[in-house]
């Protein structure tokens, strides 16, 4: 076990950027706080906590984290409610996350006394960056990176964890166009695709891209071996309706990520009476349901985008049209149900938010 230490120490930038900042066009990831939270690790200990100027890092060019990828991520929200507060939206799920990433890169995992506190400490200095405009947030990246200065091919034996801030809008403005990806994998069976890990992403640019190049928004990942079972949208998870019942990939593989607003989503639905299948779900029975217009809906989920609707499907060289999204009736449900929550609008019947 780690030692911890848990004091921070505050050092407060003189002077703020915020009136740099248009918030009336925010987009998403393009702007940033004044102040980022550090902890560093050595020697089997949490040391240094501070809140520092948001500025560029100093790292060896020889760093693990260049050469072997031990790196992982978080991503949350904060929220203003109409009376001035801030909320967090489950942030305990983000930190067992990031652990279990850890765990997986053979990272430290980090006490959550250093995830929690870092990060309130650091939306209390930046509290005039969360911006209280519809569909806007103060978008919060936790992550961790290897910086000990070695070649060889083995674990660092140094790491700093890092959050910053930016506030941001909705990542989609409306219903997406996805295609089912039959030829390129995000993650592989007995991999690191079920961390939120750096990686992941780098391995999803060049399918994604081609698919941007065809007119799509987003892929459709579906397993390594054989292609015929849907993974995962994009960054997101994925969920379906079919006559009445929500389906969506299990994560208890080690290829999918085991989503917080999809945890929440089923959570929902279960408390509303729905019933939800947590299971394979192959391509060709979406695509039975397509033909057979017994697909009422289908969606992506996750912190960036919460619910975002799709409204076609891409597959074998044909395009499967859905039902105009604004008539659908859990994700419409389950999405305003969630923004108002996170607004503190309301009633938080599950314990879900964390006031800063």
């Amino acid at each position: 076990m780690s030692k911890v230490a848990t004091s921070i120490k505050i050092n407060r930038i003189e002077s703020s950027r915020i009136n740099e900042v248009d918030f009336g066009s925010l987009k998403f990831g393009r702007q940033f706080s004044d102040h980022v939270f550090v902890a560093k690790y050595k020697d089997n200990e949490w040391t240094d906590l501070s809140i520092e100027a948001y500025d560029n890092l100093s790292l060896s060019p020889a760093a693990s984290v260049f050469h072997y990828g031990q790196a992982i991520f978080e991503g949350l929200k904060a929220h203003r409610t109409e009376n001035g507060e801030i909320l967090l939206f489950r942030p305990d799920k983000n930190w067992e996350r990031l652990n279990a990433s850890a765990v997986r890169l053979c990272m430290p995992e980090i006490p959550e006394s250093i995830f929690m506190d870092g990060v309130k400490e650091l939306i209390h200095q930046d509290r005039n960056w969360v911006p209280n405009g519809e569909n806007q947030s103060l978008y919060i990246r936790p992550f961790m990176i290897a910086d000990e200065a070695f070649l060889g091919v083995k674990p660092s034996e140094s790491y700093q964890f890092l959050v910053i801030t930016s506030p941001t809008s909705n990542y989609y403005s409306g219903a997406i166009r996805v295609k089912i990806e039959t030829q390129y994998s995000r993650a592989a069976s007995g991999g690191i695709g079920a961390a939120k890990a750096a990686a992941n992403y780098a391995a999803s640019l060049y399918p994604a891209k081609q698919a941007l190049e065809e007119g799509y928004d987003q892929l459709i990942w579906t397993d390594a071996s054989s292609h015929q079972f849907i993974e995962e949208s994009g960054t997101m998870n994925i969920m379906f309706k079919i006559n009445g019942t929500l389906i969506t990939p299990s994560t208890k593989s080690d290829t999918i990520l085991d989503g917080v607003t999809r945890d929440s989503i089923i959570q929902l639905a279960r408390h509303w009476d729905i019933s939800v299948e947590e299971r394979k779900i192959s391509v060709d029975e979406i695509l039975l349901a397509l033909e057979s217009n017994e697909l009422e809906e289908a969606f992506g989920m996750g912190t960036a985008a919460t619910i975002v609707p799709i409204q076609s499907i891409g597959a074998n060289g044909k395009e499967y049209q859905l039902s105009d999204s604004s008539s659908w009736t859990f994700s419409n449900r389950a999405k305003d149900y969630l923004e108002k929550l996170k607004r503190g609008i309301a009633e938080d019947q599950f314990n879900w938010t964390v006031k800063i």
